[in-house]
């Protein structure tokens, strides 16, 4: 049986799978080499951090997941509105599903940034993070609380 935590990414991803395909872009889940540039645009999904509050024999979690619209620019476009549109569109389907068929209590965006490298400018980089909220029972991380 996986974690909650880990059931919680694989949802977020099947949920975000179809939102990159309908923008003609790959998705990846922590991808630990650079994605190439024929495989962009892109989401990329990074699981940051998890903070945990015990109560009895519960723990409520909080899982913060980074995901980064990644786009190279074209020659009718620059890189910039086709990240914005890809992410955009990923926050759409998260935002209609905030307890995740379920496994979780809540989900809230926390920020979003706008990166880009000075030495490549064709290359946009747009990371938003999300918070979700969820219970497991103290002891065992596969069980809701």
């Amino acid at each position: 049986m996986q974690s909650i935590r880990e059931q919680i990414i694989q949802k977020i991803v099947a949920k975000l799978t179809p939102v990159a395909t309908l923008q003609s872009a790959t998705i990846q889940r922590q991808p630990t080499i650079p994605t190439d540039r024929s495989r962009l645009p892109a989401l990329l999904v990074f699981p940051e951090m998890e903070t945990v509050l015990r109560i009895n024999e519960r723990s409520e979690r909080e899982l913060v997941l980074r995901i980064v619209a990644l786009a190279c620019g074209t020659v009718l476009e620059e890189p910039e509105p086709i990240a914005d549109r890809l992410l955009a569109a990923a926050h759409s389907v998260l935002m209609t599903d905030a307890n995740l068929d379920g496994l979780a209590q809540s989900l809230e965006e926390l920020d979003c940034e706008w990166q880009q490298d000075d030495a490549d400018m064709a290359l946009a980089a747009m990371p938003a993070r999300y918070r979700i909220t969820y219970r497991t029972l103290t002891h065992d991380l596969t069980q809701k609380g």
